[in-house]
């Protein structure tokens, strides 16, 4: 089994590392200069890069430096400003919070909740060769065996995301001669994609952006403000941890905006990835497919969890597809009962259009990778982007391909990846506004949709990032 970080990612005691497999590469603008002709570019077997001019001369060029400033948080790389937090987010801490446990004192110990995505459940299920529902649940004993009290599922708190970025789009959609109610509405639930619209363009992209948190940051909430009342704790006695598919799931839970100050505490505590969880397993000499299954933990006490459950719309979490349904009933009762993607440049950009009476009256759209990513925003920039709606993702394939999912060695990726695929869409299907326990925690715990404390708990705000003079000296 490789290990749990990606093949270009790595910890050292070194300076910023950068994997030799894959440099990290910041795009630049190069002026084309008149009569100068084209030139090639030849690589020598040490690496080094020569330009070939059309008479046959030859000149070395210098490779080009990467500071943290000019970081887009890809993931391809960890630098070592950045070695702290993924010590501070590990499996291992998690490890120190259950031993504390063992040792302290009834009224000093802390309830340990831990949250799976179902993207990392499906790599796990595609790893030990079970079924998705064998793995929550086997999944489930193996935490409660170390000494977690309860696991939950992220896909609860999805249906959060999704009924709030409904609402959000078609008010936006609505309000769109307000300039704050900037079209398109980019979504928002992947933090390599925020992290790069915060860096790289700023104050010009954050009017785009949906303003809903994302499964994580919801769980989070749920978490520590509505199970904390429930088990009448504070939040600071709960250690919140989520399994996710992603590296850049640990800057997110990092945000100052999910800190509270009155208690000291983060919404989510410490991310493991996929990755981690499997040498936690191995560290506990523990085969998920050995276990007796446990039954699933459910947040809504009114609410049984017999099984796992998940969304249509793909690995992502299905954003455009419930949003572009709930866009088509609202605003012009029109009822899409199948959505018809059409692939553009490649298979990580995608199209969806809703037509009335000839009209295209929707046009929304799927862009996954940064190479999409750059071509979405240069469309912004150039005021020719016809889209009403994107959801953006990172990681090409989205966040079943994330950088902290298992690799099989002697799997070749593409053929794990329709296996993973395949298992996440074994699990049931729910629309999120019929999912159980959804309408009564809007009433009793949020106060009704669109109230204020839907507003504070499910949403979020961000921030352009000015270019720091030294290095050190980024914010995340």
């Amino acid at each position: 089994m490789a290990s749990p970080f990606s093949g270009v990612l790595q910890l050292t005691d070194l300076d910023d590392f950068i994997g030799p497999s894959q440099d990290c590469i910041k795009p630049m603008k190069v002026d084309k200069r008149s009569g100068s002709g084209v030139a090639k570019i030849h690589i020598e077997d040490d690496g080094s890069y020569f330009q070939v001019t059309q008479d046959g001369g030859t000149r070395k060029l210098e490779k080009a430096k990467i500071s943290l400033d000019d970081c887009l948080a890809c993931s391809g790389c960890v630098t070592s400003a950045e070695t702290v937090l993924i010590t501070q987010q590990s499996h291992e801490e998690l490890r120190k919070v259950i031993d504390a446990n063992k040792t302290a004192a009834p009224g000093q110990q802390r309830l340990v909740v831990v949250s799976v995505s179902p993207q990392s459940r499906a790599s796990l299920a595609a790893q030990f060769g079970l079924n998705p529902t064998d793995t929550a649940r086997k999944l489930t004993a193996f935490f409660k065996k170390i000494g977690v009290h309860y696991v939950f599922d992220t896909s609860f708190s999805r249906n959060f995301s999704l009924l709030e970025s409904q609402r959000e789009f078609v008010q936006r959609f609505r309000g769109q001669a307000d300039s704050q109610q900037a079209l398109p509405v980019l979504a928002s639930a992947c933090p390599g994609w925020i992290c790069y619209a915060e860096k790289t363009h700023g104050s010009f992209l954050i009017p785009y952006l949906s303003t809903v948190r994302s499964p994580q940051q919801v769980m989070g909430s749920l978490v520590k403000d509505f199970f904390a009342q429930q088990q009448h704790l504070t939040p600071d006695r709960i250690y919140h941890v989520t399994v996710m598919p992603c590296y850049d799931k640990k800057l997110e839970a990092s945000r100052p905006d999910f800190f509270s100050q009155d208690y000291q505490t983060r919404d989510v505590d410490c991310v493991v990835t996929t990755g981690e969880v499997f040498k936690l397993l191995e560290e506990e000499g523990v085969s998920l497919s050995e276990l007796e299954p446990a039954p699933l933990d459910s947040l809504c006490s009114s609410v049984s969890a017999q099984e796992p459950s998940s969304h249509r719309g793909g690995g992502s979490g299905g954003y455009l597809e419930h949003v572009f349904q709930h866009a088509a009933r609202e605003l012009f009762g029109i009822h899409v009962d199948e959505i018809t993607y059409r692939p553009l440049r490649n298979k990580d950009f995608q199209e969806v259009t809703l037509e009335k009476e000839g009209q295209i009256v929707l046009h929304f759209a799927a862009a996954y990778g940064f190479r999409n990513i750059q071509n979405l925003v240069q469309k912004l920039k150039r005021g020719r982007c016809p889209y009403h709606y994107v959801e953006v993702m990172a990681c090409p394939a989205g966040c079943l391909n994330g950088g902290g999912q298992l690799k099989a060695p002697n799997t070749p990726g593409k053929e794990l990846l329709q296996r993973v695929e395949t298992l996440y869409s074994m699990v049931r299907t729910e629309a999120p506004e019929d999912a159980p326990g959804i309408q009564e925690l809007y009433r009793c715990w949020l106060q009704g949709e669109g109230s204020e404390r839907a507003g504070r708990l499910l949403h979020t705000s961000y921030h352009a990032v000015e270019k720091a003079s030294s290095s050190l000296g980024i914010r995340w």
